[in-house]
């Protein structure tokens, strides 16, 4: 470390950056895990995220294996088909997110399904329109295996992506009709950012994006020749005859693109707004001309800035992260029966899996720290406290749980206020661990 380095995280403790970068990297550090980490080191304990389990088992991960979905076959316009259709996707949809916070949970490397979440909220594509869970489900299977490589192999994968298609209209777009959906947000949010593009480039690639249908049932898209308009188009200030994978060569080759991706992984992992200059410029450099995504996560992770007392606790935990790290922490396992607790706790919270609420993905920061949100932590962790065992804090003088239950949660300390509050029920190991997990050191991420 570097002396300028070691004057910026100085003001965090080695345990309280390690506990910083296990709440980033992934959904928070179980008590043996944090241990684990401080006695390894920051930096091997990054290496140790990076590379995932030892070979190529993960046991959390096999554990849940992905749903088999039998597909739905379409009702036609019989009243009492149509709502039985209606009622087997809704099942199915809840299947499938029970199945991936039950992953998240599981997961001995986690990093892959943090990771995994973060491209979800990128190329935000929700079930409530897409209405097939075997179409979402390929797609989470495409941002996990892809989001680690090259961001523009990535890009390529999503733009044939059929989820995406039918949620962004892509599917019906010909050349006498080219729709601009897809164009517009594969430019505004997905690659290169507001400012980077004008209209008349969106309407040149929802040109060059034409041609696609959707074979329902092989669940893939399908080039037709003739809907593709393959003549000459104009697209930030290049000509060319375009189609949809020359414009994304295009797009992610753009120095706005670069910056777009950096900014993007930066608010999520690390802080909201700006990215500091210098750190842009160390970001970018990883990234580089490969568009290296995990050379950039490597980056982003390792960076002093990153364990700075400016970043660390800078942002709220989304409630995914929340309902997911609490459990982890507590050592509870979901199953079938829990789905209902699970699933109406993030409907309570404004968070389902597979179901943002706009192409723009879910808000950050401060809008999930209402009085609401508040009371639906505290009733779920009044759940998963009596699921839990919390042996260790029951075994604990009672003027030592607090900090017991501290080291339960992955926490370096608590305020003096909180402290207070959680002695006054230390008596009670069940109402502590709970109260502790609405407590506000554990709201923040």
């Amino acid at each position: 470390m570097s002396s300028s380095s070691a004057g910026v995280t100085a003001e965090v403790s080695a345990r309280g950056q390690v506990a910083h970068l296990l709440r980033r990297a992934g959904f928070g550090g179980r008590a043996a895990e944090l241990d684990a980490a401080e006695k390894a080191g920051y930096e091997a304990t990054v290496a140790t995220l990076l590379a995932g389990p030892p070979g190529t088992a993960d046991a959390g991960v096999a554990a849940t294996p992905p749903p088999a979905f039998t597909a739905i076959a379409p009702p036609g316009r019989d009243p009492a088909a149509r709502r039985q259709a209606n009622r087997e996707r809704a099942q199915q949809a809840a299947q499938l997110a029970g199945w991936w916070l039950a992953r998240m949970v599981r997961a001995d490397g986690p990093l892959v399904e943090k990771r995994t979440w973060f491209w979800h909220g990128h190329w935000a594509t929700s079930i409530q329109k897409v209405r097939s869970a075997p179409l979402m489900l390929a797609q989470n299977q495409t941002l996990r295996t892809l989001g680690g490589g090259d961001f523009g192999t990535l890009a390529q994968a999503m733009v044939r992506d059929p989820a995406l298609a039918v949620w962004l209209d892509e599917i019906g777009s010909t050349k006498a009709a080219p729709n601009e959906n897809l164009a517009r947000e594969l430019m505004e949010l997905f690659t290169l950012g507001v400012g980077h593009y004008t209209e008349l480039d969106v309407r040149a690639a929802a040109r060059a994006l034409t041609g696609w249908r959707l074979d329902r049932s092989g669940g893939r898209l399908v080039f037709v020749p003739a809907a593709h308009d393959d003549t000459p188009k104009t697209i930030l200030g290049r000509t060319a005859d375009f189609d949809s994978v020359s414009l994304v060569d295009l797009l992610v080759g753009q120095p706005a693109s670069h910056a777009w991706v950096v900014t993007r992984m930066w608010n999520r992992y690390a802080a909201p707004g700006e990215v500091p200059a210098d750190v842009m410029v160390r970001l970018q450099a990883a990234y580089g001309d490969g568009r290296d995504l995990t050379a950039l996560l490597r980056a982003l992770l390792l960076d002093a800035v990153f364990r700075s007392s400016t970043v660390v606790g800078a942002l709220a935990k989304q409630p995914v992260e929340y309902v997911v790290g609490a459990l982890r922490a507590l050592g509870v396992t979901p199953d079938d029966t829990d789905q209902a607790v699970l699933l109406g706790t993030l409907r309570r919270l404004g968070q389902v899996p597979f179901e943002p609420p706009n192409v723009g993905g879910w808000p950050a920061g401060d809008a999930w720290l209402t009085a609401a949100a508040a009371q639906a932590r505290l009733d779920f962790a009044r759940w998963a406290v009596t699921k839990a065992d919390l042996g260790a804090v029951s075994a604990a003088p009672t003027d030592s749980r607090v900090d017991v239950a501290a080291r339960l949660l992955g926490l370096d300390a608590w305020s003096d206020r909180t402290r207070t509050a959680l002695q006054g029920v230390a008596s009670e190991p069940r109402t502590l661990v709970a109260l502790a997990l609405a407590a506000p050191e554990y709201a923040v991420n």
